[in-house]
């Protein structure tokens, strides 16, 4: 079982069903923020979040990744993840997502760290992308203080609320993370 601590009070931990509620009304109570960004977050409902709690479980139980709980005092304040992983090119990417009220602390940015030092030192992948929306400033902010490249920009990659989103492609290469050896 997963349960990587962050700091004294935050840890990273695979989710569990039981977890739906917690995340349901967690989601719900950041609705208006996380629309704006995440197509998932308008519709989403205690069966919504229950079928992606057990979406995860196939992910890890297929060696395509995982996601995590981000979880500071016993409760769930977001979500952070591998999309997948592309074992033949040794790539993936990471998605993320933190209650309104817990930004600006670096835990996302931790978070990220976490999951990218796992990919390229446990995993040894070669590459690890992140997408942001263009205008999702708090979202973008995290890899670039991770050093990731800004390698273009992607146009009406989702549709959310009404209107397109563009993105931003970020990448990390291993040879470019600190304090790894690039993959043989």
């Amino acid at each position: 079982m997963l349960h990587y601590p962050l700091t004294d009070d935050v840890v990273l931990r695979l989710p569990e069903e039981s977890d739906a509620d917690a995340l349901a009304a967690l989601i719900a109570a950041n609705r208006p923020y996380l629309a704006r960004w995440m197509p998932w977050a308008a519709g989403n409902d205690r069966d919504a979040t229950l079928a992606f709690i057990r979406a995860t479980r196939r992910q890890v139980g297929a060696n395509d990744g995982f996601q995590t709980v981000i979880e500071r005092g016993g409760r769930p304040i977001g979500m952070v993840g591998f999309h997948g992983v592309d074992w033949q090119h040794r790539s993936t990417s990471i998605g993320y997502w933190l209650a309104e009220d817990q930004q600006g602390q670096g835990i996302m940015t931790r978070a990220v760290r976490s999951l990218v030092d796992h990919a390229i030192g446990a995993w040894r992948l070669n590459r690890i992308e992140i997408r942001a929306g263009v205008e999702n400033l708090p979202s973008r902010r995290i890899p670039e203080r991770l050093g990731f490249r800004e390698e273009g920009r992607l146009l009406q990659v989702e549709r959310v609320g009404g209107r397109w989103v563009d993105f931003v492609l970020y990448a990390m290469l291993a040879a470019d993370w600190p304090d790894q050896a690039s993959p043989s």
